[in-house]
């Protein structure tokens, strides 16, 4: 009789509203080159950021079931919105079958680690600000650390309309960044994974200034080191990535074969019908 799989090649989910989680996905990618990736991005209700708690948690437990449809050994929230206000539901609902990793605890563990950072700026989607996650946990860790957190709601379907690097993007992104809320900070969290497409125009117009901070190698180094822990990391190689729509959006092709190198067939999967 053949001998079983090792749990270890079991593939690793992936989920997003959009093209935001491909930054966090390719990060895994590049540093663990051996797993298998199975992404979904569901485009048809993206933006999160402006949608109700209720709506995310119910969209997730979905999207959840899907993955584990595919015997996924760990599901990443590869959103800011979502593991805001629905990973305890997300992780209740999988429970021991698989492990559930959000994209904001890694980052507020790195940034509160950091000597000198004191005044921490924070933007993202109105449901990430409004739930007001990365100010609370960042002061659970460190009483010293002032957050000041801004909604920038325009950002992410920005950059979902392929609109950044260009004149548009800059003076969206450089309105947002001269509000006051936002005028003493030492360090910026990038608290959507859909921003760091747009991360050279932030650092154009900070110079050095302020440290910044996105969620996509953090996050890929703390999935790394929880595999690691669970003796799930893959030696072998890696099997065919899936990525999965649910409905279909020219800037989420673009930008697939932009991170996978033009290798990705997209697939086209409505949840809802």
């Amino acid at each position: 009789m053949p001998r079983p799989a090792h749990p270890s090649s079991r593939p690793l989910g992936i989920f997003d509203s959009g093209i935001g989680g491909l930054t966090v996905a390719n990060a895994i990618h590049e540093l663990m080159p051996n797993e298998t990736l199975i992404y979904f991005g569901d485009t048809a209700h993206l933006p999160y950021g402006d949608k109700s708690p209720e709506a995310i948690r119910k969209w997730s437990v979905v999207i959840s079931d899907f993955l584990l449809s595919f015997n996924c050994k760990a599901i990443v929230i590869a959103c800011n919105s979502i593991s805001s206000v629905a990973y305890d539901t997300v992780k209740k609902h999988v429970g021991n079958k698989a492990i559930v990793i959000n994209v904001i605890d890694p980052v507020v563990d790195y940034v509160s680690a950091q000597a000198g950072t004191k005044n921490v700026g924070v933007i993202g989607t109105k449901a990430t600000i409004k739930s007001d996650v990365y100010a609370a946990k960042l002061k659970a860790r460190s009483k010293k650390i002032g957050v000041s957190s801004l909604a920038t709601p325009l950002l992410a379907p920005m950059i979902e309309e392929g609109f950044f690097n260009n004149k548009i993007s800059k003076t969206i992104i450089n309105d947002y960044l001269s509000r006051p809320k936002l005028k003493n900070i030492d360090s910026l969290i990038l608290g959507c994974t859909h921003y760091p497409l747009i991360r050279p125009e932030i650092e154009q117009y900070y110079k050095g200034r302020v440290q910044i901070f996105d969620s996509a190698r953090i996050v890929a180094h703390h999935v790394q080191w929880v595999l690691d822990e669970q003796q799930l990391l893959h030696q072998g190689k890696a099997g065919k990535h899936r990525f999965f729509i649910s409905d279909f959006t020219s800037s989420f092709e673009m930008s697939t074969k932009i991170f996978f190198k033009g290798k990705v067939k997209l697939e086209q999967k409505n949840l809802w019908k």
